[in-house]
């Protein structure tokens, strides 16, 4: 504890005595400073015990000791010294009659105790108090360390907040609560998330305070991690502010949290080395070499039904697929899944041109991926993206459930699905929603419209000139799959005219209706013209 007015009074050889505020000796005191100006206020900072001689003071004036009174409660002076036997031989009672009114503690120095001896003992204190700090904050360190090696980051949380006599809390990437100390604290946790996503916004190291006096507790937030993006977040909770001991155990916490969650480059290196040539191995239809090289890395998965999941990003000014990575690396972790993640592109190349994902069908991290997926289509076409011409972010195709043996059919659906999206302007397209879907939206590429338009435009021009309506007439032909009554009545005209309109078309155009490729191209391209309109 630091020095108080009363452990001062209780010095043994200070021999002061209290003349008014006996009621609040329990403050602590920052610092001593002597000072005869009449108005020492401008050299204060608050918590000083201030002595004096009064020397350029009038003392036995009520009204002067009210105004200097009053500056010094004002400015967060926390007790008066008034030394007795130089220029007066007695407090003057018009000072501890103010003192006592304005509840500021008014102590009696006598005459053979130097001011150098009180500032001597209040350094001591001091100087003891913060020993005590410091070796309890290496204590602190040695405890929290034994139990992030025994029982890893819940023990350490728990070590934590006995130290700091509150709770703590540790966040994943993504800002849910991974762990909290005591388990009672699990719900204040819960309730900072937002705090948390903001605080991953700023360049690590970050940290911020929230709550406070009018609130149920006050908590820092501190992100861990040691690159550009933080990998979590630790939050403390306490009743008041941290004192340096306290400080010594949070900072401990952190630096061993960054341990305990952030992974070695070179560490990380190798896994995804791994995952990437145990990928290349399934997609060579060699399932079981894949295993032999993954062994336990990646748990189950290589033998349960997965997703195949590639992404591509856009936008050269951040990473856009890495937020998708650890939207979907957490939410595995959470659940207890296996992931496999792989960035693509040139060695070295940062962010990833391209990113495939190996998850579990029916997963957390599936689901992570949609949500994501779902939430960034909604802003992107917010007014204010489009107003900002704002497509940058990743396009992600998803395969259909798929095991070992079928992961190259599976990549390429999941191809296939990206490059719909892509087409689309979509973030996200699952390969069953392809199968599911109608042929009709794929005619809108670029491609097909204009083949639509080279084969049908003779037609369109002989129609122009008001001879005739092949265009029509073919439509409602193919439409009845060839059958002249059905498509003539549709037409309101007689079978013959209609015979001798589909003459004209196979003139016009050089082609056989009778060939069913011919048929088919037909159909298309007057569908594609239809969806172009």
């Amino acid at each position: 504890m630091p020095p108080t007015l009363a452990s001062l009074v209780h010095h043994s050889a200070l021999k002061l005595t209290v003349r008014a505020g006996e009621d609040r000796l329990d403050v602590p005191v920052r610092w001593v400073h002597a000072s005869e100006l009449a108005d020492p206020v401008p050299y204060m900072e608050g918590g000083e015990l201030l002595l004096i001689t009064a020397l350029k003071l009038d003392a036995e004036d009520p009204k002067a000791m009210r105004r200097y009174v009053k500056r010094l409660v004002g400015a967060g002076v926390v007790g008066l010294g008034f030394a007795v036997g130089v220029n007066y031989d007695e407090i003057p009672k018009a000072l501890v009659d103010t003192a006592a009114e304005e509840g500021l503690p008014l102590l009696e120095v006598p005459r053979r105790t130097p001011f150098l001896a009180i500032s001597k003992a209040v350094s001591a204190a001091i100087a003891a108090d913060q020993y005590r700090s410091v070796t309890a904050g290496f204590a602190a360190q040695r405890e929290l360390t034994r139990q992030a090696l025994t029982a890893g980051p819940e023990g350490l949380l728990a070590a934590l907040a006995s130290q700091v006599d509150g709770w703590a809390a540790l966040y994943d990437a993504s800002g849910a609560v991974v762990a909290t100390a005591p388990e009672w604290a699990g719900r204040r946790a819960a309730r900072l998330t937002a705090d948390v996503q903001r605080l991953r916004e700023r360049p690590a190291p970050a940290s911020s305070v929230v709550g406070g006096p009018d609130n149920e507790d006050r908590v820092e937030l501190h992100s861990l991690g040691t690159g550009r993006r933080p990998k979590a977040a630790l939050a403390v909770g306490t009743a008041a502010a941290l004192g340096t001991a306290e400080r010594y155990a949070v900072h401990s916490a952190i630096a061993l949290l960054t341990l305990t969650t952030e992974r070695s480059r070179s560490l990380q290196a190798a896994e995804q080395r791994i995952g990437a040539a145990v990928l290349r191995m399934l997609l060579a239809g060699q399932p079981d070499h894949a295993r032999a090289v993954a062994g336990d890395l990646f748990g189950g998965l290589l033998d349960a039904p997965f997703r195949v999941i590639v992404g591509e990003g856009t936008g050269a000014d951040r990473d856009p697929l890495g937020g998708l990575a650890e939207v979907m690396e957490s939410a595995a972790a959470r659940s207890g899944e296996a992931v496999l993640v792989v960035p693509e592109g040139p060695q070295g190349s940062h962010p990833p041109e391209r990113l495939v994902v190996l998850a579990v069908d029916g997963g957390a991290a599936v689901e992570a991926c949609r949500e994501y997926a779902a939430a960034l289509e909604t802003e992107r076409t917010s007014s204010d993206v489009q107003e900002q011409g704002g497509d940058d972010g990743p396009v992600v195709g998803l395969s259909a459930p798929a095991g070992p043996i079928a992961a190259a059919a599976a990549y390429k659906q999941a191809e296939q699905s990206l490059s719909v999206a892509r087409r689309r302007g979509r973030v996200f397209v699952e390969h069953e929603q392809l199968a599911a879907g109608s042929v009709l939206p794929l005619l809108a590429d670029d491609a097909v419209r204009a083949f639509a338009d080279g084969l049908l435009r003779p037609l369109s021009e002989h129609d122009a000139t008001g001879r005739g309506d092949l265009v029509a007439s073919l439509r409602a032909w193919l439409s009845r799959h060839g059958q002249w009554d059905a498509a003539a009545a549709d037409l309101g005209v007689h079978r013959h005219t209609l015979r001798y309109r589909m003459r004209r078309v196979e003139e016009i155009l050089g082609r056989s209706l009778d060939d069913p490729d011919v048929r088919m191209e037909l159909w298309l391209a007057l569908k594609a013209t239809a969806a172009a309109e």
